[in-house]
C-alpha cells in the first residue's frame, strides 16, 4: 500500500479519535487533520507512518501504544492534537530507528494553537485567541474547579 491512499487518512482520523477521546467529527472540525497527517509523515516518513496506521487498523490502539517503535510516535500524535506541538522523539528511539531529518520540538503551525484540543477539554478559550466577547470578564466562570456535592 501507499501512505497517500485515501484509506490512510481515514485510519489516521480513527486512530486520532481513539487516542484523544474526541470524535472524528470534532477532529475534522478543528481543520488540523491534514496538517497533522502531513506533519507526522514529513517527520517519520511514509513507511513508518503507514506501519503505525496499518497496525492500528489490524490490531487496535494498544498494539500501537505498546510498540517500542510506534508508541513514541503515537504519543506525539496525541500531543499534536492536544497542544499543537510535535516533541522530538526520545533519544532511545532515535538511536534505535534513526534520526528523522525534521524531528525536533516545534508548533505545527501558528493557526493550530487556537484549535488545540486542550481548550475544548478544559472548557476555556485559548489565551490570546478566540476572544470571548465584550464584557464576558464580568461573568462568573461557567466551570467550577470545586467538587460538586451530590444532592
Amino acid at each position: 500500500m501507499n501512505i497517500d491512499a485515501p484509506e490512510f487518512t481515514g485510519y489516521f482520523l480513527e486512530f486520532s479519535a481513539a487516542v484523544t477521546g474526541f470524535s472524528q467529527f470534532h477532529l475534522q472540525g478543528t481543520g488540523q487533520a491534514a496538517l497533522y497527517f502531513n506533519t507526522v509523515r514529513g517527520i517519520v516518513g511514509g513507511q513508518i507512518f503507514e506501519e503505525l496506521l496499518q497496525t492500528f487498523h489490524d490490531y487496535g490502539v494498544d498494539a500501537v501504544l505498546m510498540s517500542g517503535k510506534l508508541g513514541p510516535i503515537a504519543r506525539n500524535i496525541i500531543k499534536l492534537w492536544y497542544i499543537a506541538t510535535w516533541e522530538q522523539l526520545p533519544s532511545e528511539w532515535r538511536e534505535r530507528f534513526g534520526v528523522p531529518v525534521n524531528d525536533g520540538t516545534f508548533i505545527a503551525a501558528p493557526y493550530a494553537y487556537p484549535e488545540a484540543l486542550v481548550w475544548s477539554a478544559i472548557g476555556v478559550n485559548p489565551p490570546g485567541a478566540k476572544a470571548q466577547g465584550y464584557g464576558t470578564w464580568s461573568d462568573p466562570p461557567s466551570v467550577s474547579l470545586l467538587p460538586q456535592k451530590n444532592a
